[in-house]
């Protein structure tokens, strides 16, 4: 398990592993509207992507960022290596924005991210724990996450929210 305290930390405190085992510094997304999305390849939610694709293509000129990470937590829906996990993306989904490494959500090995951002929203009926894949976190471009969206939440449904917060 992760301790630290949240109060303490903010977004671009913590470093991630891109999909392609690069080390990222968060710093590199300030200034930026970030969705911060957990996905799986094998999920009735994954047609998701073509919707997230569609946002990431609408609004990257503005300043907007998504971020992907794979998780093979909820029902074993992930359970390629990154590669697997890229290629599936890019070839079904075309999907062009950020991907980053296989990582868990929740329990003892949770990434100190998902931490952090569970600590800052969590869900009014379900508490801190991510409940399936498809949960989106959005940024905005100070670093404070505004929203928490439910796997049922498409998408399209948050383009509002995610115009406003640009």
């Amino acid at each position: 398990m992760v301790f630290f305290e949240a109060k303490d930390m903010g977004i671009y405190d913590f470093k991630v592993r891109d999909i392609f085992g690069k080390s990222v510094d968060m710093h590199e997304f300030q200034g930026k509207v970030l969705l911060i999305v957990n996905t799986a390849t094998g999920c009735g939610f994954t047609p998701q992507y073509e919707g997230l694709e569609a946002l990431y293509k609408k609004y990257k000129d503005r300043g907007f960022e998504i971020l992907d990470f794979p998780c093979n937590q909820f029902a074993s829906q992930a359970p390629g290596s990154d590669d697997d996990i890229h290629e599936f993306c890019r070839s079904r989904y075309d999907v062009t924005f950020r991907q980053f490494s296989k990582i868990d959500v929740n329990g003892d090995n949770e990434s100190p991210l998902y931490t952090f951002l569970k600590s800052q929203k969590k869900n009014r009926l379900t508490g801190s724990d991510i409940k399936w894949n498809f949960t989106k976190f959005l940024v905005d471009r100070d670093g404070n996450v505004t929203d928490r969206f439910s796997s049922f939440i498409s998408p399209e449904k948050i383009e509002a929210r995610i115009e406003e917060t640009l």
